[in-house]
């Protein structure tokens, strides 16, 4: 895993050798979001060592670097899911990179079904938590010592002040935003209405 981190590392780096101050990963129906980007670098996953490829529709497969505001960013212009047949460290693989490259900072973003009664689609939602309960842990294996150790706190891995900067924002923009808790399912089927009902129970 190593090697795979540090080649797709090393693979970038000589295509930008700058600070990048924010990932972000675009999940279905976000890839436009690259036309607000001022693109310096574009990088296509096929071209990155150990890159996972997509083969979802919708999802571009580029990496792409450049100016938001006054904001340097990597964008993910579509990813890879755990249903295309990937293992779960081929599919945390970019965000292994994006950490040796520096950055601190991921947003992360998706298109999902919400079951909860005041969820409506098109709604945006602000996750503060997640049930992963059925994840494969990407964790597996042997630890990678250089990004933390074997037991990770999991008791706020979605950023408070981030998630008040969020609603603040909304408020500022007369935006409607809600909080939720993101469920994992490994997909690619839909979930049936007793495991909807379930996960309803659980919060």
């Amino acid at each position: 895993m190593y090697t795979k981190i540090n080649n797709a590392y090393q693979y970038i780096k000589s295509f930008y050798p700058y600070p990048i101050d924010i990932a972000i990963v675009s999940g279905s129906g976000l890839g436009p979001l690259v036309n607000k980007i001022k693109v310096e670098k574009e990088i296509p996953y096929q071209d990155i060592p150990f890159f996972p490829v997509s083969t979802v529709a919708g999802h571009e497969g580029k990496l792409i670097i450049g100016k938001i505001e006054n904001k340097t960013v990597i964008v993910m212009q579509g990813r890879f899911h755990y249903y295309e047949g990937y293992d779960m460290s081929d599919i945390t693989l970019p965000i292994r990179v994006f950490s040796k490259l520096g950055i601190s900072k991921l947003i992360l973003t998706n298109a999902c079904g919400g079951i909860r009664d005041d969820l409506y689609p098109g709604n945006l939602v602000c996750i503060t938590d997640q049930i992963s309960l059925f994840c494969p842990s990407p964790l597996r294996g042997p630890n990678l010592d250089e990004f933390g150790p074997r037991f990770k706190d999991m008791s706020e891995i979605y950023h408070r002040q981030s998630q008040k900067q969020l609603h603040d924002i909304a408020r500022k923009l007369n935006i409607v935003l809600k909080d939720g808790i993101y469920c994992f399912f490994q997909g690619p089927m839909f979930e049936s209405p007793a495991e909807i009902q379930a996960i309803k129970a659980m919060g």
